[in-house]
């Protein structure tokens, strides 16, 4: 049995929903569905979310609305970041915020689910936006150090955890760091860029060899340029496929083990894209 998880930066959910957001959805309906930069209140998150959660009962994947689980936090800060998540797997815990952080605009970038697939295997789905950072910007910069410095110690929770033959784990979201050179069109270019500078990397090359996540897409994709999931409004970078891999699903081993396939879903062209993001969809065997 195989289960489908999705992450993708809407760029404003509601701004997402006028652009074909829910056509998107209608022809996808991802087992989970993680998503970044909501950037809503939730009043207006609300509505959309049950628009969602009818596509999942229209499609059969779901008995009623109410089997879809939900969860999302609203950042403090108003019209920034959001995240939220959606299930048609039972949720049996939710979490909201990356433990040590209380600032507002760390507020609205982290969420967890325990889910359990068909089988009864476990899961913890986390949800994450990290800040983007800017490199000629200190409190920006600052900003996103301090979350990356305070994740170490969920990681190693989430690692042993599943090290112990508990839950597994994954990490869906918009990291804003390509990691390597193989992640971003122009790396030589983007070397003082934030999102590309070498001490937020080295951040990355932690995860994966301390705390023995996989980068679950590289891991299926192999050494190969891209293929990337933003690309900025400007320019032609979209029709010019000048990329940045900032999206990710970061996994504990057992779990990237089962992974089959991945799909990131880019528009057929600029004017039919709902977001500057693609929707990236692993599909694994639990």
């Amino acid at each position: 049995m195989t289960i489908t998880i999705t992450t993708s930066n809407l760029n404003g959910i509601r701004a997402a929903r006028r652009k074909g957001m829910l056509d998107w959805s209608k022809d996808h309906i991802p087992d989970i569905w993680c998503m970044q930069e909501v950037r809503a209140p939730q009043s207006e998150i609300d509505p959309i979310f049950d628009a969602v959660r009818t596509q999942y009962v229209q499609s059969g994947k779901a008995a009623a609305p109410e089997d879809v689980g939900t969860l999302n936090e609203v950042c403090r800060v108003k019209g920034r970041a959001g995240v939220g998540m959606l299930s048609d797997l039972p949720v049996t815990a939710m979490r909201y915020g990356l433990p040590g952080l209380e600032e507002d605009v760390d507020s609205g970038r982290w969420i967890e689910a325990d889910v359990t697939t068909p089988e009864g295997y476990g899961l913890t789905v986390v949800c994450v936006y990290m800040h983007a950072g800017k490199a000629d910007d200190e409190i920006k910069m600052a900003q996103k150090f301090r979350f990356l410095n305070t994740m170490p110690v969920r990681l190693a929770q989430l690692r042993d955890e599943a090290a112990r033959g508990g839950r597994q784990a994954v990490l869906c979201g918009d990291f804003n760091i390509a990691h390597t050179p193989k992640d971003i069109k122009n790396a030589k270019s983007n070397e003082k860029s934030a999102g590309f500078l070498p001490e937020e990397r080295a951040y990355i090359d932690t995860w994966l060899k301390d705390y023995e996540f996989v980068d679950v897409m590289r891991d299926l994709a192999g050494d190969i340029q891209g293929p990337y999931t933003w690309w900025s409004q400007r320019g032609r970078a979209f029709d010019n496929n000048t990329g940045w891999r900032i999206d990710y699903q970061f996994a504990t081993p057992e779990l990237a083990q089962t992974a089959q396939g991945f799909v990131i879903d880019k528009a057929p062209s600029y004017d039919t894209r709902w977001s500057d993001h693609a929707p990236l969809s692993i599909t694994y065997g639990v």
